[in-house]
């Protein structure tokens, strides 16, 4: 049908970069409207117990307060908790924002201070007066592993753990090289640039917008409608840009809820941004505890693993994710048993970040694998080659395409990686040791039902409108590529519409499956505008397209041409202007096939290379360059794709050396709430990060043989940096962040 892709596989600039960059982009907190009332929440300051009473006498005297809701005026909403479950749900009980008396973690909503302006609002609500009956509380997980539990229902999409594999506690102890540890991984919060915040403009009648910072239009229209029981119509929900959201709007949080009943109530437009400390107090990933064994012959061959995590999760959801299975498929090992566990501690409940499960279970994982590798003499990456598996071993399945070795050859050759001298504390700088260390990564490549409208115009401007979110990743971009190619058109002819709930509906943007999902939604849209189009083309008096089908034929340069004689062609214009219209549409459904989900899997596969220098007397660490090498089938825009990688893996050196949210367990409360203090890597922690894409041809994984980039770059990258910091002192850390005063004490 096409001729040449001259956007998709080029490295085009965003789109949508210059609305960006000079304010023009709107976010859920900049839309106006008349009237707008601004609400402030108030949280709790007890972890667990029960609010005893209110004193509002003080805030209520503010001038410009209109009304503060608590648990004692709140307006009618749903009485059952199923009515509260979004898509991504875990198992349990939802949060219900100011339901009733009970607390069940520190900085929960109790209370909402509606005035017409942002700081009246905020005074009011610091002077809140709350009377509390404390409970025992628990935050510490090393206490709380001791009740841990298999959680007994599964979260939707998130694989239990395989069976066990032959009798891996023999094989264990039979063989002659051991490994066996535990790995830690620290609760971490999301950060993004955007706070979390919600403009609900009143329409009247009932009917309401909702500008909502969020990974999916309609997840946030189906929360909305079920807790308050509106009808679909009545509710639209539009979320043009969002500034960053890494799997933490995912899921409705507590100010769309708190915006959307105020309104309801006072029938007006309101606006709740959260703060920066107040985006502590829910998703983030959770703190996990990951015990690995590994036993292998004299040669590195593994002949038992072994893998058990527990992680914690809120009193009132069972929150999962994906943390041992990796384990099971990355390598062959004659036998395996694989273990996740759950611990009830009284937090918010954690959520989807970035990759989630996958950093912390190969952080333990290949962090192991390092330290088997020096336990038997072999090279971190003949050592993974000798347990090279072409197969998903927890399913038994083969995989539509895998070219993790090819990631190890040229990560590796343009790394210098043959220039390392294996023994630790060998390599220096000046003053500084230096280490180089690697590490796999491995994550789903998936597909999710999408749907897409494509709309052209006579003057041969095209329209695409999906509903999926650009949550930063390029999806603006990448959609309007794959458009302007189908139709032979030049990339600024196309425009963009997402985040839209009357949209063509897309699945939540996430689990890096969007340009697998709403581009080859796109792709069968446009392939239908194309063959109305040619039908259009084909019924003008004389035309040099008669009896053409649609695979003789190509689109550039604003024609329909025949593609083995492409001066025999009619414009758009022409083929429009003969059937008598203004525009031609089609909107269309893209579903995953059966081959890949069914009969194979699908994931992305990266080799992350580190050097780190490490000042020998202070004991500071710094990551100098990195390497990944991706595997991702076709790569649409290598610009926006390589954005995507930088990205995770200056993500993974945050999660390595920075990042890590802190508790006091007296209070049960955490103590970093803020960017001064939780800390995340800047400009200067940044060394030289060079990203490969190698060849990878998969054509059974969905229709444009895409793999999603969101998330690989971060996964391995972690493990990749710790191997690296014990190459350079033979001091082993396993828990993260590795900070100097751990690095001290080892």
């Amino acid at each position: 049908m096409i001729s040449n892709d001259p956007h998709v596989g080029s490295p085009r600039s965003r789109v949508d970069g210059v609305a960006k960059v000079t304010g023009r982009a709107t976010y859920a907190a900049e839309f106006v409207a008349p009237d707008l009332l601004h609400g402030c929440i108030v949280g709790s300051a007890i972890p667990r117990g029960k609010i005893r009473d209110f004193d509002l006498t003080a805030a209520l005297a503010v001038a410009g307060v209109v009304t503060i809701f608590t648990h004692e005026n709140r307006a009618h909403t749903a009485w059952f908790d199923s009515s509260y479950r979004d898509q991504v749900a875990p198992p349990g009980k939802p949060l219900r924002p100011l339901h009733d008396a009970t607390i069940q973690h520190s900085d929960q909503p109790i209370a909402l201070v509606v005035a017409s302006s942002f700081e009246a609002a905020r005074d009011a609500a610091s002077l809140v007066g709350v009377s509390y009956e404390r409970e025992p509380h628990e935050t510490d997980l090393e206490r709380a592993r001791q009740d841990s539990y298999e959680p007994p229902k599964k979260r939707a999409g998130i694989a239990r753990p395989p069976d066990p594999k032959g009798d891996a506690e023999t094989a264990f102890a039979d063989a002659p090289i051991k490994v066996t540890a535990e790995y830690r991984v620290p609760t971490e919060h999301h950060n993004p640039m955007e706070l979390h915040g919600t403009t609900v403009v009143w329409e009247g009648d009932g009917k309401i917008t909702v500008h909502d910072k969020t990974q999916g239009a309609l997840n946030t229209q189906g929360y909305v409608t079920s807790v308050f029981g509106l009808a679909t119509e009545d509710v639209r929900v539009v979320s043009p840009f969002v500034g960053g959201a890494f799997g933490s709007a995912l899921r409705p949080h507590h100010q769309l809820f708190l915006a959307v009943m105020a309104s309801l109530a006072l029938e007006r437009s309101v606006r709740v941004e959260m703060t920066r400390a107040q985006m502590f107090s829910h998703a983030h990933r959770p703190q996990t505890i990951n015990s690995v064994a590994i036993g292998a012959d004299a040669e590195g061959h593994i002949r038992a693993l072994r893998h058990h995590a527990v992680a914690a999760t809120s009193a009132y959801e069972d929150y999962q994710e994906n943390v041992v299975n990796w384990s099971g498929m990355l390598y062959h090992s004659e036998t395996t048993k694989l273990a996740y566990e759950l611990a009830k501690l009284d937090i918010p409940t954690p959520g989807d970040m970035r990759a989630p499960g996958a950093p912390t279970g190969l952080f333990a994982l290949e962090s192991a694998m390092d330290e088997l590798s020096c336990a038997a003499g072999i090279d971190p990456i003949e050592l993974r080659l000798r347990n090279y598996t072409t197969r998903d071993e927890n399913d038994d399945k083969p995989l539509t395409s895998k070219e993790l070795r090819a990631c190890y050859a040229e990560g590796a050759a343009r790394f210098g990686w043959h220039r390392r001298t294996p023994a630790p504390r060998s390599m220096r700088s000046g003053k500084e040791l230096v280490g180089w260390g690697m590490a796999s990564g491995v994550w789903e490549a998936m597909m999710m039902k999408s749907s897409a409208r494509a709309t052209l115009t006579r003057n041969g401007r095209l329209e695409i409108a999906c509903a999926a979110s650009d949550i930063g990743t390029g999806t603006y971009t990448i959609l309007s590529q794959i458009g302007a190619d189908a139709l032979g058109l030049d990339l600024d002819a196309v425009t963009v519409k997402l985040g839209d709930s009357s949209l063509p509906p897309a699945p939540i943007q996430g689990g890096s499956w969007t340009a697998a999902s709403s581009g080859s939604a796109v792709t069968v849209a446009c392939r239908s505008l194309c063959e109305i189009l040619l039908k259009h083309a084909k019924s003008i008096e004389g035309s040099p397209l008669s009896g053409a089908r649609i695979d003789d034929v190509v689109f550039n340069g604003g024609f329909v041409r025949l593609r083995q004689e492409q001066s025999s062609a009619v414009s758009i214009v022409d083929a429009l202007s003969a059937a008598q219209v203004e525009r031609i549409e089609a909107e269309e459904t893209a579903s995953p096939g059966l081959i890949a989900p069914l009969r194979r899997a699908s994931y992305t596969h990266s080799a992350v290379f580190a050097e780190v220098h490490v000042d020998e007397q202070l004991n500071i660490v710094r990551v100098t360059r990195v390497v990944s090498a991706i595997a991702a089938g076709r790569i649409l825009n290598p610009k926006t794709a390589r954005s995507q990688i930088i990205g995770g893996v200056v993500w993974g050196i945050g999660m390595a050396l920075h990042e890590e949210t802190l508790t006091d367990h007296r209070f049960g409360r955490f103590m970093n709430r803020n960017l001064g203090e939780y800390h995340v890597p800047a400009n200067a922690d940044i060394g030289g990060i060079e990203v490969l894409f190698v060849e990878e041809h998969d054509d059974l994984i969905n229709p444009i043989g895409v793999k999603g980039l969101g998330e690989i770059g971060v996964v391995g990258t972690a493990a990749a940096i710790a191997n690296a910091i014990h190459h350079a002192t033979g001091k082993r850390i396993r828990s993260l962040p590795i900070t100097v005063d751990k690095l001290l004490a080892a």
